[in-house]
């Protein structure tokens, strides 16, 4: 069936009372607490979950899934509301840092008395060194062995990714931390250590893709992490006083879900998968979850990449099959021989270009899978709100991903209540205007026959 005919079918429309296009994926100011100890740059706000929460009108009895978790935005915007959730997630890092951002037990004071501990602490061992922990001071360090990381760790960096200095000073306060490993306070500090690599001591931008900016040679370290800490402890004061609901994150893949779910447990669920493009979100987290210890060598790379959804061909491997699970759909069929026409066309003979066409076809045979399994833990009636994004990265063929999504969901037996335009993106390639979009099913309760 032709895209126009899906969309016409579907529902697809625009959402009214929506903020400007500019501020829909914004983090505003009121929303800062635990959202901001880290995030993803391509996070969905949390005035996007409430939004859903309230029109599906979900209440404190309830249950609210992301079975793609991300860093907790769901997770931490229900805890906030009073709805109990759950959240599913297959990146070490991303699952590390929903697990903290949901968890507000810890006392405040206590938090920074201690991390103010560990700071001098670290200060005192560069001290020792002719090291201060601010800017340029590489002109003092001249014949000093400065710590690093293991080889096979090293090499897992984007290249550049880190200066030598600003890495050293990261690694003394690392074993500072790693020294009080046991402490009720460590997962809060070592979170905020993440969000000072990604922001301020590596050399790291993002727009929003994953780069590379000019190399700094010195940056200040501990000062940048204890301000965060600090940061964490004034929200913990707001957050304790709230009447919150339980969150719960799990650790697994999003197509494996029937064992991680009761059954008929879930009355919502608010979620945005990965899109089908060439966006490896490992390489967005690698410094931190390098630098952390989530990820230490080529091999827990790639058990960490066969764990995620097929949407880069950066996590593409001989053995998979969810491509299987949409061999009949016409349109996705239609959409990779189409890539596929345009990269013999244009000449493209280089590994990752050959593997285009058969990755759009994983991407929606995992999304399938993803769907099929989650059936038996929804109630009937349940309600479902995907934020997806159409793309245009595979030689410029337009993928639909929301209307495609859509489709396939309703041959899965739920109900396609419509699909709502949440924000337009500029295509770098094409300066065309894309659809991001929030799919909106209902599960019935059976299967169609």
């Amino acid at each position: 069936m032709p895209m126009t005919g899906i969309s016409k079918r579907l529902g697809v429309r625009s959402r009214s009372a929506s903020p400007a296009n500019g501020e829909a994926n914004k983090l505003s100011v009121a929303d800062r607490s635990a959202h901001d100890w880290y995030r993803f740059v391509l996070s969905y706000p949390p005035h996007l979950v409430r939004e859903y929460v309230d029109r599906f009108n979900i209440g404190s009895r309830q249950q609210v899934l992301d079975p793609f978790a991300g860093t907790g935005t769901t997770v931490v915007e229900c805890k906030k509301l009073g709805i109990a959730s759950t959240g599913v997630e297959a990146h070490p890092m991303s699952f590390f840092a929903g697990q903290v951002k949901t968890d507000w037990s810890i006392d405040p004071d206590g938090l920074v008395e201690h991390a103010t501990q560990i700071a001098d602490e670290a200060r005192q061992i560069l001290q020792q060194d002719g090291i201060t922990d601010d800017f340029d001071c590489s002109g003092s360090i001249k014949g000093l062995r400065l710590l690093t990381l293991p080889e096979s760790a090293f090499k897992l960096l984007l290249t550049n990714s880190i200066s030598p200095l600003p890495l050293h000073k990261t690694m003394v306060l690392l074993g500072r931390l790693q020294s009080r490993s046991g402490t009720e306070f460590h997962r809060h500090e070592m979170l905020a250590l993440a969000k000072a690599l990604v922001t301020s001591i590596g050399n790291l931008h993002f727009g929003p893709e994953v780069g590379i900016g000019p190399a700094k040679s010195d940056a200040p370290v501990i000062g940048l992490w204890l301000a965060n800490v600090k940061a964490m402890a004034s929200d913990l004061r707001l957050l304790r006083s709230l009447k919150y609901a339980s969150a719960t994150m799990c650790r697994g893949d999003s197509r494996k879900l029937v064992r991680m779910l009761p059954a008929q447990s879930i009355d919502a669920v608010v979620t945005s998968p990965p899109y089908p493009n060439e966006k490896d979100y490992t390489r967005t987290t690698r410094l931190e979850s390098v630098i952390l210890g989530f990820v230490q060598n080529k091999l827990e790379l790639k058990a960490l990449k066969q764990g995620l959804i097929r949407s880069n061909t950066r996590n593409v491997y001989k053995n998979d099959e969810d491509d299987s699970l949409v061999r009949s759909h016409p349109e996705i069929n239609r959409i990779a021989a189409a890539i596929e026409a345009r990269r013999i066309e244009l000449g493209k003979t280089n590994g990752f270009e050959r593997l285009y066409a058969r990755v759009t076809k994983l991407y929606f045979g995992g999304m399938a899978r993803h769907l099929e399994e989650l059936k038996p833990s929804l109630r009937p009636g349940a309600q479902l709100a995907y934020v997806v994004g159409d793309q245009a990265s595979y030689l410029r063929v337009m993928i639909r991903t929301g209307q495609l999504l859509a489709d396939i969901a309703e041959k899965l037996g739920y109900e396609v209540m419509g699909i709502d335009l949440f924000r337009t993106r500029l295509a770098t390639a094409t300066r065309e205007q894309l659809r991001e979009e929030v799919v909106l099913l209902r599960w019935k309760g059976k299967s169609r026959t």
